[in-house]
């Protein structure tokens, strides 16, 4: 079976990757039949991941309009996936918004929806890297580094292994940001299902992206640095609800916690 014609080149289809597997959560159609077999082996294991990936989304969106009525108005989405409904330069129209992934799948589809978009762009590049994701001519063309920017770190972290020191990776990063800057993290979490999350975390092994959970202690460490705003490290649907009732007291079903800080 030929592969559809929105598929880049080059690419193994029989490796499930992990933002194509995000994107059969959400109800997407930019998956191949190795992504759905290994998002099905998870969601056997945890029916309700699709609801946490639209909690994740949700609290990018929420994130998003916080910063922008802080005044920030550019972004650098890191691991931004295959675009869905709600792109930061849809919730944020007046902003400039570097997109970055390392899928080649998720770029191609992003160069194509962006063609017309004057004020946002793909950078295909590996946000483990944060130097080449911050030499890039398309990052140095679009932003301004002396103007407050937000980076946003919306469920990225948990795919970057302690071997490869995230919280140096979330320092450079914001050394090279402006004061004034913003972050915006969201994580998985080890905390309340452990022993689902070790589980999920072998099928992972067989993708382009394994994963390595943490837990809230972990999570507040790669935050070093960062002021973080109320209320703090939480669970991504108790994160400043559009509705008191979205946080129902047993938030702990998103697994994922979330924060916003500042750079002072």
């Amino acid at each position: 079976m030929n592969d559809p014609d929105w598929a880049a080149q080059n690419i193994d289809t029989n490796q499930p990757s992990a933002a194509r597997m995000y994107d059969y959560y959400l109800g997407g159609s930019h998956n191949f039949a190795s992504d759905r077999q290994a998002a099905g082996k998870v969601l056997e294991l945890l029916p309700d991941a699709p609801l946490m990936a639209q909690a994740n989304r949700a609290f990018l969106h929420r994130s998003v309009r916080f910063l922008v009525d802080q005044g920030v108005r550019q972004f650098i989405d890191l691991g931004s996936g295959i675009p869905t409904a709600g792109n930061v330069h849809e919730v944020a129209p007046e902003s400039t918004v570097v997109y970055v992934d390392i899928d080649p799948v998720a770029v191609a589809y992003s160069e194509a929806i962006l063609s017309d978009v004057s004020r946002a762009a793909i950078v295909h590049a590996d946000a483990r890297q944060p130097e080449k994701v911050l030499e890039s001519p398309v990052t140095q063309g679009l932003l301004d580094f002396d103007q407050p920017i937000g980076l946003l770190m919306v469920a990225v972290l948990h795919f970057v292994a302690e071997s490869e020191d995230p919280a140096n990776m979330v320092a450079t990063f914001r050394d090279a940001l402006p004061a004034g800057s913003a972050i915006a993290l969201a994580h998985v979490t080890l905390d309340e299902r452990p022993e689902e999350m070790e589980r999920i975390t072998a099928i992972y092994q067989n993708s382009a992206n394994p994963t390595t959970f943490r837990t809230r202690q972990q999570i507040d460490g790669l935050l070093t640095g960062w002021d973080l705003v109320d209320p703090g490290v939480t669970w991504v649907v108790e994160w400043r609800p559009d509705w008191p009732d979205d946080a129902d007291g047993n938030s702990a079903w998103c697994g994922n916690y979330g924060a916003v800080g500042w750079k002072q």
